[in-house]
């Protein structure tokens, strides 16, 4: 769920490949980042080995076999997430705080198009089926559909409450989940219609999304320690395995079978299926706000936000529940591996 300080998730839809060892996961590293403000989604980009990472109004570029930062892709307002079509060699930015997505270029990081979108662009997934971006908006409550090699909107798709993070199966269907309502939406890529909303109690507040596509299932992280595993055929709710809490960000890596919940508690939870049930098979301490990740398929690796705080600010009648303060120069990312 969206945060201007703690921001949303992140998550990349893998390509499946053979089951590796199991879980054992643990903090091995830290790529440090500075600057000042809050950030939001994460991106793995696994051809080229790469990391985005929204950081206010711009995208953090690292290049994940140096652990370094290579570049930045800047001169936006309030940003949350990144799109890739790694075989245009295009990028999309969810610019919330401009009402638009921003096209770069994957290569040389230039900024090629801004396109407008409806009203605070969050999350964001591009759809090989249809070649087609899709951003949605937290605040107008709907999707914005782009054609990805035009530039140009193609359609608006309304799906009747906040719509949080989405993910594509790669064969026609879009999904996201609606915090608002304690639901996810399937929507026809193709046609830009809305095909169904399933309830997915007891999930409340769903924010994070991940996919399996190979058994057909989805994984959305909730408030309450609950992520909710659904098939994404017949939209029933298959398990409720126990995480962390404040969670923000949910993966999947098909080359281990091990989904993934990040918490703002500092834990990530590694889920697994063992003996035809979803159970929380390991709970990986990393630092406290560290809600927003992305899963690297080829080393196995996630990868979280995250920054150190100072007290918060006093109270006041239009502010009574004020965050703690991010202090300038924190700001990092977390290396998790099972290596």
């Amino acid at each position: 769920m969206m945060r201007l300080v703690l921001l949303n998730v992140a998550v990349l839809v893998c390509l499946s490949s053979g089951l590796l060892s199991a879980q054992n996961y643990k903090l091995t590293g830290t790529i440090p980042i500075g600057g000042s403000g809050g950030w939001d989604y994460l991106t793995a980009d696994n051809e080229g080995n790469r990391l985005y990472v929204s950081h206010t109004s711009e995208v953090d570029v690292i290049d994940l076999h140096t652990n370094k930062v290579v570049g930045k892709i800047s001169g936006m307002t309030r940003i949350h997430g990144i799109a890739l079509a790694e075989a245009m060699n295009l990028g999309f930015v969810s610019d919330g705080g401009a009402n638009q997505v921003v096209v770069f270029d994957i290569k040389t990081l230039e900024v090629k198009n801004k396109i407008k979108a409806g009203t605070n662009p969050d999350g964001i997934v591009y759809d090989p089926y249809t070649k087609r971006v899709f951003a949605f908006n937290g605040r107008s409550n709907d999707a914005t559909v782009i054609d990805a090699a035009g530039g140009t909107v193609v359609g608006t798709i309304p799906v009747g409450g906040k719509p949080e993070f989405p993910t594509s199966d790669g064969k026609g269907n879009i999904y996201d989940n609606i915090e608002t309502k304690n639901e996810i939406v399937q929507i026809d890529a193709k046609n830009m219609t809305v095909k169904a909303h399933w309830p997915i109690t007891p999930c409340e507040s769903p924010s994070g999304m991940a996919i399996d596509t190979v058994n057909n299932k989805l994984f959305s992280v909730c408030d309450g320690k609950v992520m909710a595993v659904v098939d994404s055929q017949s939209g029933k709710v298959v398990a409720t395995p126990a995480i962390g809490d404040d969670p923000d960000a949910a993966g999947y890596d098909p080359g281990t079978g091990l989904a993934f919940s990040s918490n703002g508690d500092g834990t990530l939870t590694v889920v697994k299926r063992q003996g035809g049930k979803y159970v929380a098979a390991q709970t990986v301490e990393t630092q406290k706000g560290a809600r927003t990740m992305a899963l690297d398929c080829r080393s196995h690796s996630v990868y979280l936000a995250t920054a150190d705080y100072g007290p918060a600010p006093a109270a006041t009648a239009d502010n009574p529940h004020p965050r703690p303060q991010i202090k300038p120069g924190t700001f990092r990312v977390l290396i998790v591996s099972n290596k």
